[in-house]
Order: C-alpha cells, then structure tokens, then sequence
C-alpha cells in the first residue's frame, strides 16, 4: 500500500518521515521503502516567456527571453510551437539533469547561446505528452521550483499491511494509526454533498436475493454527469499511490477508495435493464464479460450485480463490461455494499482476477464505511463532473453485520506480556484505537470493537493493541523460571519409539506419505478396508483426490515406484492416521475417523547376496519375524489365526488378535489381483497394525521375573491332530497345565504314514516348579494331564 504523506498531513499532523516511518514499524506496519518524488526535477524552475523571435540560421527554431526570477531574461532556444509571449513554461537551468539522464548546459544551437531548456511534459517524466511545451498555471510565479507548482513535492510510504488489518488499507486508516500514536484526534474528511432533484428511489430499485453473500447494499444516482478528465490533482494522487488515472468518474471511486478504504463500483444507469439492481448468485450456465474484456463462465457460488436482464458484475470483485463508464454517460449509479468476504475470496481465485476490490473485501471491509464513503463519492462525482445528487440512498440491508464487544480483566495484559500494565493506559490506548468503553467494574472492563476492526475477537487482542501502541521494547528482558517438573513421555510416543527401533533393526526404513491416495488405490484393497475414502474438494490432483483408509496403498505404491528404479529388495514401513468415514452418532464434528496404523510391505531377498548368504527370497516367516519383534518390544502377546482378510492371499496370511480378542491387524503376501493393481510381483508381502489395539494391550513397563534357582525338567510330546487344529490351540492347551514354564513346537509333519487330514505337532514342554524341584513322578503326573486334556478337547492322539 502505497500512502502520501502529502495527502495524509490532511487528515492528522506528521513528525518527519523517517520518525513516522520508524514508528508505523513498531506498531505492526512495516515501511518497506520510503520514495521521495520531485527531488528528481532539481534545477527545474517555473519561467515566463517575455519574448520570442525566429532563428536566425533555422526555420524550425525560436529564440526566447524567458525571466526565471533571478533578474536578467536568459536566453533559450527552442523548438516547440504552442505557446505565446506571457506563457508560464518549465524551464531547466544549465546543470539541471532531466529524469531521462540528459544534463542541461550551456549551448550553442544553430551559432544561438542557448542557457537552459524550455521543457515538455515528457521530458519531465510526467505524462507521454511531447507535442509541445507544457504549459503552468499563468499565475505561477517565476523562480518557483518545478515540483512546487505542480505540487510534485511529495514523500511516499510503501506500507507492508498484514492480511489481517483491512481497515489500514487506505489513508484515513493510517491517518487513525498515527493519531493514536501521537496522542491525536484524527480530521475525517467531510463529504460536502448537495442533493437535489427527485428521489433517488424515483431512479432505480435493489434488490438483495443472497443476503448471506450480501449483508447491505445502498446506491446513489448522480445526473448531468459530464464525463472527462480528471483535474491534475487528482490524477497526480491517484497516480503516486499506483492507480492510473481514467476519468473524472471513475477516478472517483478510486480515490474514495484510498482515502477511505472502502471500495464502490459505478455504472452507467442507463445501461442498467429496468433500472433495477439485484444482488443474487450466477444461474446456471450464466456468463459475463467483465472489464478486462474477458468472456467468464460463472458457477452457482459466484455472487452477481444484475439487472433485470443480465449480470452487470461479479460483486467485489470487477464491473462487467455492458454497464461500464464510457464518454457518452451522462447519470451515473453509484454503488457502495457490504459482501461476505469468503464468497468474494472463492470467487477471485475461482476466476484467476485480482483487483483492488477484491484484496479488500475478501480481507474484510468496514461494514461502518458502507454511507459514508457512498456520500462522499457521490459529492465528488457531481464537484468534478457538474452533476446532481439525486435526493436520498437507495439502501437495501439484508442483515446486520454486527461488531463484538470484548471483555478484558484488568489484570490480563500483565499476565500476557509479563510487565505490569495500569488501568489509565490500558483504557487509554484502546479509547484513541476506536474501541468504545461500555462497561467496566472492579476487575474487568467491556469494550466495543469499532466496525473497521475485524480483526478484534476475544480479550487477548486487545492487550496485543495496548502492547504494539506501548511498544514490544517496553517488555523487559526475563529470564524464564525453571521448569517445575518434566512431563513423562506418553505412552504413545514410547510405542512409537519402541515400534521403530524393532522394525529398523529388521531392516525396514521408514516412509513418509501424504494423507492423500487416488480414489482408484482404495478399490483392490476393499477386502478387509474401507473402500470409501473421503474425497478432498479441492484435490492437489486426481492422484491426491481422497484421504487414505490404510497406509498400505501409499506403501504399494513406494514399492512400485523403486522397482521401476531397478531397486528389488524393498523394507519399507510407516507410522501415520488412517482416515475412516465417521460412524453415524458419534458426537462431537471432527469430519472423520482417525486411527494410527504402524504398516510395512516387504519384497525382494531376504539379506544381501554375499559370499556367505545365499540370494533366498524373503517370505511369510520374514514378514512375521519382523511383525513378532515389534510385538515383543510392546509388550504384545497375540494369538496368529490364518488366514486374512481378502486383500492378502488365502494361503499364506494371517490376522493377529490380542489374548482377550480384540484385532490387532494382519499380515501376509499380497493377493495377485492387488498386486497386479499395483503393478507389482507375486510374493509381495505387507502388514497393517493398529497402533491404538496395541497400545491397549501393550506392557510396556517390563516386568521382573527372578532367575530360576531350581532346575527344569524337560519332555517331549508328538500328537497327531485334525488338520483344522491349530498349532497355537495345542499350545494354548499345554499351557493351561500349572508347571509348564515353555513351550516350543519344533516340528510339523503331514504325509504317510498318517491318513489325509491329519499332522504331527511335536513340542517341547519345560516344566519347572517356582519353590522346589519337581521330580520325575511329579512332572510325569502334569504331562499325563497335559495328554489327557489334549484327547479331550482337540482328539489329539500320542504318537508312540
């Protein structure tokens, strides 16, 4: 934002700029760079011509005595037609040097001394007008320095206002900062404006059909309007503060809008169908061409000015071009309105368009300013143009946009800054901000937050304001007290931790992906996961378009991708929140269920070729190795029971679930149709854990058991069983037996000569007593138990 300090003196009394550059800094604007304009045309004076003669060697030449208020008529030759005798022209003196690098010294033209140079506005870098001399106001007075007459003198602020403070988004803005800060009352500009003729409401009708995009809308018609150029004051303002000027109407709406921040639109009214406005959103299919004479096409959220044929422009944002300002207007509709700034932020990045509406409104305009800055404008059309001010606002209000009060303790900004803060400069500082004081009592005070303010919500922002007027240095410097206690880590992070080490020492190494996967990566794996990802709305790209349901397609897909890049051994795992449609009922409005997943994909050898190892390919038991490792180091004791769910093959996978039955996860090679989605080999293995099922039967304290003292004694017993028994449901049978301290299966055999559908468990069974030694009777009594209950309860049979 580009201020003039020039034009901000008229609204309150400036220190020096560097001074109020400094300060404006300190309080949140920072000055980026600090421009002064005019210094540029040194040695440029104002000069009357008060002779001219022809050239004597040249046709095409004059040579003029020009008094430039230091006594003796200079003699200057020059080339331009335009003027007469008596003419006020910018003369530069020898050594004066123009804008363009040329410097002026004394010459002779033609065998004529020339001593300076009559000069064009071109060659003054003002405008592109060189077809003549330019000519002064016939009141200047000679002598006077160039930036002086035309009021070029000036000092520009580049001002880096933050997104969140709209209102200083013009010169009554500042002007309202430097007021607070040196203890002034700000001088608001006054409209000035003069009504006459019929009713506004007489000329045109608004109508508001969308009034959550459009809170109020007011109009004013100016008649007579003469449309031209706009006087060289104004265009010079408009200009330095980056705006180029277009015409005296139009330039008045930019002019209301530095000055006071608030932006209008004009149109030509006799352009606008029915004279009537309606603000509604596009129809569909509906397109406009707006200003910059592109043709857009419209979505059903994109907020439009119509009439009673057409959209006439897309609010906040750009005027279209069927109603715009042009040479022949003579009564003009002024428009001044409140939009929600969310909907002209979707609509200005929905269409690629940024203007100076839209980076204010979509940041959030002074709901206060909506009148005030239409009577100001309006008066300003009808001074430059010659029109009237039809009689009354056109003022359509849909609802209320209401300013909040805030309530502050007293004693919060000390706790908040750590510096004590009194009551009189607290109340102080927030009064000259704006803020008005409702209520107040011993221990807190209610203030209202002026309409310009959007930015003042809750009680921490006003003690920001009471500390950024004071100054961030009056904080004192503190060392920060000791830390009373040190929190213990939870006991996720020490899963996590522990779930790491374990898979890195088997090693895997970790992956990190987006939350998000293609739609089309969730449907091989619909076996066994959701399938339903919750789609984005506005995706990255279609391979981005919905949040994942398992870590598993990402990891498929860092699969792929290596073995595309010749890598063929892959241990990868990851750690991160799987994304599930949030179940009907479940209170509170987080948008899904999240759980944390620990998950791996495993294919390729199972340790490097060397020439101790062989190249043998990884398989299920790998995968499982490094499964039962992270388990240990948890804590976890699971129960394996084949097969998995269906995104695995049938044959060689598993589900894990915790002794009382809760899921664990699952573990196994990859189904052929998953992995030919995926693009990859058979024999792919993969694993999904869940974290939060861990986590709920996970030890993580260890706990201490004593070295035996007493010795074991060992047997040994081989049962053949039904093919449907498990080897974990033996085991779980053998340990049901009080002495038993292990068990091992150390062998599996099926073939002859045992009958079809039947296999050999053989297993080693440690018995141990923990207060005496057993003896052979006693251990012989247990294991005949042990044998017993096997017959019973799986048919187990003792193989001799």
């Amino acid at each position: 934002m580009r201020i003039s300090l020039k034009w901000l003196s008229e609204y309150v009394d400036l220190p020096a700029p560097e001074e109020l550059a400094r300060r404006l800094t300190a309080v949140g604007f920072e000055i980026e760079a600090v421009e002064r304009t005019g210094a540029e045309l040194k040695g440029v004076v104002a000069a009357r011509i008060a002779a001219s003669e022809p050239h004597p060697n040249a046709e095409k030449l004059s040579v003029t005595r020009v008094d430039a208020g230091g006594g003796e008529p200079l003699q200057v030759v020059c080339g331009a037609k335009n003027y007469r005798v008596g003419d006020v022209v910018p003369l530069a003196t020898v050594g004066a040097e123009l804008p363009g690098g040329a410097r002026i010294s004394k010459a002779k033209l033609r065998g004529v001394e020339s001593f300076g140079m009559l000069c064009s506005a071109r060659e003054l870098g003002l405008s592109a007008d060189a077809s003549g001399l330019l000519i002064l106001p016939p009141g200047t007075v000679p002598g006077t320095p160039i930036g002086e007459a035309l009021d070029l003198d000036d000092v520009l602020l580049e001002v880096n206002v933050t997104p969140n403070r709209p209102d200083a988004l013009s010169h009554v803005g500042i002007a309202r900062e430097v007021a607070a800060l040196l203890g002034q009352k700000v001088r608001l500009p006054k409209p000035g404006l003069v009504e006459g003729g019929g009713a506004a409401a007489d000329a045109v009708k608004v109508r508001i059909e969308a009034p959550e995009k459009c809170a109020r809308y007011a109009a004013r018609v100016v008649e007579g309007v003469k449309i031209g150029p706009s006087p060289a004051w104004l265009a010079r303002r408009l200009e330095r503060c980056g705006i180029r000027s277009i015409s005296n109407v139009v330039d008045a709406t930019n002019y209301v809008l530095l000055e006071l921040g608030h932006p209008l639109h004009a149109f030509d009214l006799d352009e606008v169908a029915g004279h009537e406005i309606v603000v509604r959103t596009a129809r569909p299919g509906e397109r406009i061409t707006t200003l910059d004479g592109k043709d857009r096409a419209l979505e059903p959220d994109d907020l439009l000015i119509a009439d009673r044929d057409r959209g006439s422009a897309l609010a906040g944002v750009m005027g279209g071009g069927d109603s715009e300002i042009s040479a022949g207007t003579t009564r003009v509709l002024l428009e001044s309105a409140w939009f929600a700034p969310s909907g002209v932020r979707r609509t200005s990045r929905r269409h690629g368009l940024k203007s100076e509406a839209s980076y204010r409104f979509e940041r959030g305009a002074d709901p206060g300013m909506v009148i005030p800055a239409l009577d100001r404008c309006a008066a300003l059309i009808a001074g430059l143009s010659g029109g009237t001010v039809r009689a009354g606002v056109v003022d359509a209000q849909a609802r209320k946009v209401a300013s909040p009060e805030v309530r502050m303790r007293w004693d919060r900004p000390a706790q908040v800054l750590g510096m004590p803060v009194s009551r009189e400069d607290a109340r102080r500082i927030l009064l000259s901000l704006g803020f008005e004081e409702r209520a107040s009592d011993g221990d807190a005070v209610s203030f209202g937050v002026p309409s310009w303010r959007v930015d003042v919500s809750i009680e921490e922002d006003l003690v920001e304001e009471i500390v950024r007027t004071l100054g961030y240095d009056a904080i004192p410097e503190t060392l920060p007290g000791p830390a009373v206690r040190t929190p213990a880590e939870s006991a996720e992070a020490q899963a996590v931790a522990r779930a790491r080490a374990a898979l890195e020492a088997a090693g895997f190494s970790e992956a990190v992906n987006f939350s998000f996967v293609a739609a089309r990566d969730l449907e091989p794996l619909a076996g066994g996961l959701a399938a339903d990802g919750i789609a984005l709305r506005n995706p990255i790209s279609a391979d981005l378009a919905v949040m994942r349901t398992s870590l598993v397609p990402s990891l498929l897909r860092n699969a792929a991708h290596n073995r595309r890049q010749r890598v063929e051994d892959v241990r990868l795992y990851e750690i991160a929140r799987a994304y599930g449609p949030r179940a009907a009922g479940t209170p509170g409005d987080a948008p899904s269920h999240e759980a944390t997943e620990v998950a791996g994909v495993l294919l390729g050898r199972r340790s490097p070729v060397g020439w101790a190892v062989g190249g043998d390919v990884a398989d299920f038991h790998d995968a499982k190795a490094a499964v039962q490792g992270l388990l240990e180091a948890l804590g976890v004791e699971a129960a394996w029971a084949a097969p998995g769910p269906g995104w695995l093959h049938p044959r060689t996978s598993a589900a894990l679930r915790a002794p009382g039955g809760a899921a664990l996860g699952e573990l196994g090679e990859l189904h052929p149709r998953v992995a030919e989605a995926f693009e990859l080999p058979r024999g792919v293995l993969a694993f999904r854990l869940s974290l939060d099922a861990l986590l709920a039967a996970a030890r993580l304290v260890p706990q201490y058991r004593p070295i035996p003292r007493l010795p074991a004694v060992l047997r040994d017993v081989a049962v053949v069983v039904e093919d449907a028994v498990t080897a974990a449901a033996v085991e779980a049978l053998v340990r049901e037996e009080p002495l038993v301290e292990a068990v091992i299966l150390f062998d599996v055999y099926k073939g002859a000569p045992l009958p079809a559908g039947r296999k050999n468990l053989a297993l080693a069974i440690t018995y141990r007593a923990p207060d005496r030694t057993l003896t052979d009777a006693e251990a012989d009594a247990a294991h005949g138990r042990i044998v017993a209950r096997l017959r019973e309860r799986v048919g187990a049979e003792l193989r001799g």
